[in-house]
């Protein structure tokens, strides 16, 4: 069974993020696939759907909204990812499977870029690797949440001759990496910034580029109460808060 996809990245929350490349994949793609993240979440999928209104030409094409499994969070955290990415799978081959015809290109819409902390990629090569399908994909590269925030502060996210870290909350919280240069904090559900001891630089920003878009900087202890308070707000008021922070090493007076 024949399949080709795309994967599509659609920049980190602001409709005109979206590259050439990905107006151009789009407008080939015959079916959209449009994720449910549960009513938390509404917002991303209209936010999809909106993309797709606004820049794909015609309407010979289809938008089919799928739920995604939930991550449990009962065991051990690669267990419980492993498990995670096996549903998500499943769900995957059911739509290969009964919503995209033999001459038909499909496609997903990832948040920000496919290659930063998504697993769209790595699911598709294993449905690939089943031989359950002959899937074919292309990836379209998408603005990050990383590049948004660092453009909406208007820094460089490395210094001259240093290093670069990209890591995660859950591995901050444990322990800042000791790299010696420039940190960037994605997928922080747990404050991992109120953890670190050391007096850093902080340039954090949350729904970066969208129209509820909040950014703080500052010295990290000068500016961390303020940054808890307004996770709070926005978690009490939409439920759900998508953040990207850069720490740096900097000297008083780097922050504007």
């Amino acid at each position: 069974m024949k399949r080709r996809m795309l994967v599509i990245g659609i920049g980190a929350g602001n409709p005109e993020y979206i590259t050439v490349q990905a107006i151009n994949a789009l407008n080939r793609a015959s079916v959209l696939f449009i994720p449910n993240k549960g009513d938390d979440k509404s917002d991303l999928h209209r936010l999809r759907r909106d993309i797709c209104e606004r820049f794909i030409e015609g309407s010979d094409y289809r938008l089919v909204d799928f739920d995604v499994p939930e991550r449990s969070k009962a065991g051990a955290y690669s267990a419980d990812v492993a498990d995670w990415r096996a549903a998500v799978q499943s769900t995957y081959e059911r739509l290969l499977s009964d919503e995209i015809g033999e001459d038909e290109i499909g496609a997903f819409l990832v948040w920000g870029d496919p290659s930063l902390y998504d697993g769209t990629m790595g699911i598709l090569d294993a449905i690939r690797s089943s031989g359950k399908f002959d899937l074919e994909f292309d990836v379209i590269p998408g603005i990050s949440s990383v590049s948004a925030l660092a453009a909406r502060h208007k820094v460089a996210l490395n210094r001259i001759g240093e290093p670069l870290t990209i890591t995660t909350g859950r591995q901050v919280s444990k322990r800042l990496p000791d790299t010696g240069g420039n940190v960037v904090v994605m997928l922080d559900t747990r404050d991992a910034f109120a953890s670190v001891t050391e007096d850093m630089d902080i340039h954090w920003g949350a729904y970066v580029g969208t129209e509820d878009e909040i950014l703080i900087a500052g010295r990290l202890s000068e500016v961390r109460d303020e940054i808890s308070r307004r996770i709070a707000e926005a978690r009490d008021e939409k439920g759900w808060v998508m953040d990207t922070y850069l720490l740096s090493r900097g000297e008083d007076g780097d922050i504007d």
